[in-house]
């Protein structure tokens, strides 16, 4: 059986807990041991080395170096990591460490919680398979990503709440490759009530599962 660690805390806004205890529920259903943790000093135990994925659930917070650095190589060694929304996007934003494995930055939502439209690009992977493009209510991310990413989904802005962000196609939802390991992001799921979407949280499970240790 693989084992997730699921990680929460930073800031109250994104409801982590709330949002960890759906997530491990979701793992759960397809066949993972869950620890879930409000504990940042996971981060220091050796046990994360010998998981199959972890998933923070974190908006701020800080990460030693030497933790952090740690993690890099967990993950170049084939632990999974993933999640949502402002998992990887807003956790450890001051760690260029984690900034360099999870691939991902936020940087902007404007308009703040708006309609937006999300475009599938890739249909025939297995993470998106059967899903079409689709709208939703929610934080349009901006982000700054690496050049590896594998992108599954986008967005575009319309440049209605910001001129500068007009016509530009973003990321929603990605995967990639760091050495033995795999990351999977979605930028979807700003609170809890957003699992009530019919894709969101499918597209989330699916991703977290390709992403565990091979």
């Amino acid at each position: 059986m693989k084992k997730a660690i699921i990680v929460w805390g930073g800031w109250q806004g994104h409801e982590p807990e709330q949002c960890a205890g759906i997530v491990a529920d979701l793992l759960r259903e397809d066949g993972f041991a869950v620890e879930v943790t409000g504990d940042l000093g996971i981060f220091a135990s050796p046990q994360l080395a010998r998981a199959d994925l972890l998933v923070p659930v974190i908006t701020g917070e800080t990460l030693e170096k030497a933790h952090a650095s740690a993690l890099v190589e967990a993950v170049r060694g084939g632990l999974g990591l993933g999640g949502h929304h402002g998992a990887l996007a807003t956790s450890f934003k001051e760690s260029a460490a984690f900034r360099y494995v999870s691939g991902v930055t936020w940087v902007a939502h404007p308009g703040n919680i708006i309609d937006f439209r999300v475009g599938i690009t890739r249909q025939n992977d297995p993470v998106m398979e059967g899903i079409p493009d689709f709208d939703y209510h929610s934080e349009q991310y901006y982000l700054h990503y690496d050049p590896s990413v594998e992108i599954l989904a986008t967005t575009t802005f319309t440049g209605t709440y910001d001129p500068a962000a007009r016509n530009v196609v973003m990321p929603v939802v990605f995967k990639r490759h760091f050495g033995a390991g795999r990351i999977f992001y979605s930028a979807l799921g700003h609170v809890a009530a957003e699992f009530d979407h019919p894709y969101m949280p499918l597209i989330l499970r699916r991703g977290l599962g390709w992403a565990a240790r091979q």
